[in-house]
């Protein structure tokens, strides 16, 4: 007696060819799902960097043009609308500056009383705080999109 082999496998029933790659397709698409929102994540962290670093740099600006600043050609002294145009025209690679506000309050030191800039609170010695906040478009696929505002403050001692 002789087994034929080839039909007894032809009519296996529960045959499993090609679940493999629906297994594969299930898989991948949840791998690469993952990978996505990861690298969206990673987006949102390099712009909270960006954030904090525009925060700086307009500290940075309104701390050397201060009411006893000279040398500069324009901004001299510094106003609220001449920092944010600063830290907009940065050209921080990836951030949007539409979506950046920078908002800049002078303070006299050490009481530390808000003021307006004028010859009593933008003088050497007092304080310039700078504020950038940030809107970041967050969205994953299939998932909500949101919008993150990261926000970072930076105070530093007028100069000059």
């Amino acid at each position: 007696m002789t087994l034929n082999l080839t039909s007894a496998r032809r009519h296996v029933p529960g045959s499993e060819r090609g679940s493999a790659s629906v297994e594969f397709a299930a898989t991948a698409s949840v791998l690469f799902l993952t990978l996505i929102g990861l690298m969206k994540i990673c987006l949102a962290i390099y712009s909270y960097h960006y954030v904090s670093e525009a925060a700086r740099e307009g500290a940075r600006f309104a701390m050397v043009r201060g009411s006893a600043c000279s040398g500069f050609t324009s901004a001299c002294p510094a106003a609220a609308a001449d920092v944010q145009t600063y830290v907009r025209n940065v050209g921080y690679p990836g951030i949007v500056s539409s979506n950046m506000t920078v908002t800049t309050t002078w303070a006299a030191y050490p009481t530390g009383s808000p003021c307006t800039p004028s010859s009593t609170c933008n003088n050497p010695g007092n304080l310039a705080t700078v504020k950038a906040s940030y809107s970041f478009p967050l969205s994953i696929p299939w998932g909500p999109t949101r919008t993150l505002t990261m926000t970072s403050t930076s105070e530093m001692v007028i100069s000059q």
